[in-house]
């Protein structure tokens, strides 16, 4: 009985290889011999597990001068033992879509050898903050302008009944908006950020310069500079931008401005600033904010950037707030560019534009003044960032408590809330309409 499954599984080889994964297994008899049992998986096919065939490399003709090959061009139909023929690429007189071939990168009438690299919303820049500041040609100031904290500090500047107010509204994101016993960070960052703009824009009544502004989204922006021997572009979607009638008033006055010509930038040799940026050909040096030329509200106010919702990549508070720099930065060389040309120059009037970042439970806020466009050299006259890191604006919103060992560690509801990320939250919001 065993030689004959033996010989049947021997004979059904060939065809169990072309279709089903099988693999032999020897099992000794009981009167001494050995057998062979076919074991099928019918789960995975041969084909699927196949490894891919290893690409043919293209053969090589060689033409030696003074000697002809002869072919059957001649005689119209293929003929054994003569060689093919190569017949010049026929170009149509009319236009096909259907039949069009592009020309080679090389050949493309825009074509530079110089490449172009890229910050978008998917970049992941390895040094942080420092990169964006070398890119930028910024010098850094940690917390944010004290004209722009003193704005929420005034009692007629202030929500009425502000801290149960916002307090209400993470509530509202974290569990009144949804059914689910854990609300996912796509729904309730979203839900967070709208209440609190739409909280801050309550001031309307008493300050009615807030209503000169309007929210605008899925924008694409396109800021193109030279920093050092390489071309560098800022370009893309990024975010819930706040648009403004009138510019935001400068920070900072001509003689501080005049002094950050003293300032050395840091690099971080033998790191090159151009990681994680995309090299890619550009064609075209565009320079656009992203709207046109007769829009009623042209000036960049304040960019929000979400962690959650249709953002690409997930990243961490350092190279979100590189990239908070970055498009702030990006926005401001654009209405530059778009005011006084491309021609590079310290502004006599510098542009301010301001960011806040958020997962819906810490913020990230970064004012950024773009004092110069020459920023191919490190010496001369720098731009300047303030930046104002990883602000919690409460600690928990449990649904359920969290228990250990029987005692309560964290009461279900929210608890921690810190008034003063609000506050920053709300400067930042009023700036340019007190």
């Amino acid at each position: 009985m065993f030689k004959e499954t033996a010989q049947l599984f021997k004979a059904a080889a060939p065809l169990l290889a072309k279709t089903t994964l099988w693999k032999e297994v020897r099992i000794s008899s009981t009167h001494g011999g050995s057998s062979v049992h076919g074991h099928r998986y019918f789960n995975v096919t041969c084909s699927l597990c196949a490894k891919v065939p290893p690409r043919k490399k293209p053969r090589v003709k060689v033409d030696i001068p003074g000697l002809e090959r002869i072919t059957y061009g001649d005689r119209m139909h293929y003929v054994p033992g003569l060689a093919k023929p190569s017949f010049p690429t026929w170009v149509r007189d009319w236009n096909d879509p259907s039949h069009y071939y592009a020309p080679k990168e090389e050949e493309m009438p825009l074509h530079k050898e110089k490449s172009c690299f890229i910050f978008n919303q998917r970049t992941n820049a390895l040094e942080g903050v420092r990169q964006a500041l070398w890119l930028t040609k910024s010098k850094l100031t940690n917390g944010l302008p004290d004209q722009v904290l003193s704005l929420a500090e005034n009692e007629a500047n202030q929500i009425e009944n502000q801290d149960e107010r916002v307090q209400n509204a993470i509530r509202h994101a974290r569990f009144w908006d949804t059914t689910e016993e854990r609300p996912s960070r796509d729904n309730f960052c979203v839900a967070l950020l709208r209440s609190l703009i739409h909280l801050c824009g309550s001031l309307q009544v008493s300050h009615p310069g807030l209503g000169r502004r309007i929210l605008a989204e899925k924008y694409s922006l396109a800021a193109t500079w030279s920093r050092g021997e390489d071309l560098f572009q800022v370009r893309g979607q990024n975010g819930l931008l706040l648009n403004s009638m009138a510019p935001l008033p400068v920070l900072s006055g001509k003689e501080e401005v005049q002094s950050t010509a003293d300032h050395v930038l840091e690099t971080f040799y033998p790191i090159s600033p151009t990681i994680d940026l995309q090299s890619d050909q550009v064609y075209e040096e565009q320079n656009h904010t992203g709207f046109k030329e007769d829009y009623p509200y042209p000036h960049a106010h304040t960019l929000f950037l979400l962690e959650a919702g249709d953002t690409p990549v997930t990243l961490l508070p350092e190279q979100l707030r590189a990239k908070m720099i970055m498009f702030a930065f990006g926005n401001a060389l654009a209405r530059a560019h778009t005011l006084h040309g491309t021609k590079p120059g310290v502004l006599e009037q510098p542009i301010v534009v301001q960011s806040v970042a958020t997962n819906g439970r810490m913020f990230q806020y970064v004012v950024f003044q773009l004092n110069t466009t020459d920023l191919q050299a490190d010496e001369g006259v720098k731009n300047q960032v303030w930046v104002e890191n990883d602000q919690l604006l409460y600690d928990f919103a449990k649904v359920r408590p969290l228990i250990k060992k029987r005692v309560v560690q964290i009461p279900p509801g929210l608890s921690g809330y810190k008034p003063e990320t609000f506050q920053k939250f709300l400067s930042l919001y009023l700036h340019g309409a007190v």
